[in-house]
């Protein structure tokens, strides 16, 4: 028998923030990056990679230890559908006193993609003493995204003004539709928050204060091509649309739309048309 043969190969920056950093560079959107790295060969590709973007990297906490993770990332053509195999390091996460280091007079929005919960509560923390002493109109905004199955990360609900909840997470609690996990997850958020859980090929749902429940529809390419990355798609398209004012709805319905052609493309190029 023969073996299968791979029909082209490629390098491609990675992980969650970072892949929505590249979608909010796209969009217009001036952003930053924080995250650990590690010199060597891979690091010098991400650098390079985010320069490429315009995407600023100043705030990158650089390790003496471990080394920057890699993956291999296999695609299959007739389906669209991925196997990631992640060759895990001992690389720290961002700490609180890294976080320290930023200047937040420069942010009006800061992600956090959770992690290292403990830290980053403290790091939210200092942004919450921060805002206290700013006008409403030049807070940031903070959002938070839960997306593994790990009891340290649920903390982290009390402490997004928007939140992303996975569809993962959203099972493991014992919810079969977006709609019916915001309703039995928004307990859990702080006051005046937008819980959000989009739900592959069914679209998303998210809602607020006033308990109502907003979706948009799946916006589906002609063929599934690359869906690596889609839901980081999603996250930054929807935190673009927020912080340029928009409503809710149009936030999801946007987040979905952009997701949808990104599932369509390899990377992340052709996923911005003209008129955005």
């Amino acid at each position: 028998m023969r073996d299968p043969w791979c029909l082209s190969q490629r390098w491609q920056r990675g992980g969650n923030a970072s892949n929505s950093c590249t979608v909010l560079s796209l969009l217009g959107a001036p952003c930053a990056f924080m995250g650990s790295l590690a010199p060597g060969h891979v690091a010098d590709f991400i650098v390079g990679d985010f320069l490429r973007r315009g995407v600023d990297i100043s705030s990158v906490a650089w390790q003496r230890e471990g080394e920057t993770p890699c993956a291999c990332c296999v695609v299959c053509p007739p389906r669209g559908s991925r196997t990631v195999v992640l060759s895990d390091t001992n690389l720290p996460d961002v700490s609180a006193a890294d976080f320290s280091k930023v200047d937040l007079s420069q942010y009006k929005w800061i992600h956090w993609e959770g992690r290292n919960a403990e830290e980053q509560v403290k790091m939210i923390q200092q942004v919450e003493l921060s805002n206290n002493t700013l006008p409403q109109q030049h807070r940031i905004t903070v959002s938070v995204e839960i997306e593994k199955t790990r009891e340290p990360l649920y903390q982290l609900f009390h402490y997004g003004d928007v939140v992303f909840v996975s569809k993962d997470v959203a099972m493991h609690f014992g919810f079969h539709s977006a709609a019916s996990a915001l309703k039995g997850l928004y307990h859990r958020v702080k006051k005046g928050a937008v819980l959000i859980c989009a739900w592959a090929e069914k679209g998303a749902d998210a809602m607020g204060p006033d308990g109502i429940v907003v979706h948009s529809d799946a916006f589906p390419p002609e063929a599934v091509v690359d869906t690596l990355g889609a839901g980081d798609t999603f996250n930054a398209s929807v935190i673009y649309t927020l912080s340029n004012g928009g409503g809710v709805q149009e936030a999801l319905t946007f987040g979905c739309q952009v997701a949808g052609r990104k599932c369509g493309v390899h990377g992340y190029d052709e996923i911005v048309t003209k008129t955005e």
